[in-house]
């Protein structure tokens, strides 16, 4: 199982609050297999102890420590929303990325997926992306 496949990532979506944004983002996850649907609970619970946007833009959702058993396989989505989802910054956020890290790897991809989002031109890339298969292209060069 890929840690991202286009079954994965939706390019138009909407949602009312960051709550059903981040909701969208874990059901991919569980979809595919890589966490119980527990897990999406404790997604939220971490956006209620701490704010998982991260600027530019950006959230990036994933559970509580006490989630690790719930992870089956590593995995992330990609959700873009053009109209934007407010997570209480400054801006809302246009992408939203579920991430679930089986054993010691869910660092080491948050780690990847910020490098992406630090450079301005993959930004643009991700948020002009035509096709899921360019934004697949984009993520698979950094989580190869």
């Amino acid at each position: 199982m890929s840690i991202l496949s286009t079954d994965k990532i939706v390019l138009h979506a909407a949602a009312k609050d960051k709550y059903e944004a981040i909701r969208l983002a874990g059901e991919l996850l569980v979809q595919a297999g890589h966490v119980t649907a527990d897990y999406v609970e404790k997604m939220i619970e971490r956006e209620n102890i701490v704010s998982t946007y991260m600027g530019a833009g950006l959230a990036i959702p994933h559970g509580t420590k006490e989630a690790k058993s719930m992870v089956l396989s590593t995995g992330l989505s990609i959700i873009r929303f053009p109209e934007g989802v407010d997570f209480g910054g400054d801006e809302p956020a246009f992408v939203v990325i579920g991430i679930a890290g089986a054993g010691g790897e869910h660092m080491e991809i948050l780690t990847q997926v910020a490098m992406i989002f630090s450079d301005d031109d993959s930004i643009d890339r991700v948020m002009n992306a035509a096709t899921k298969e360019e934004i697949m292209e984009l993520f698979g060069g950094e989580l190869a």
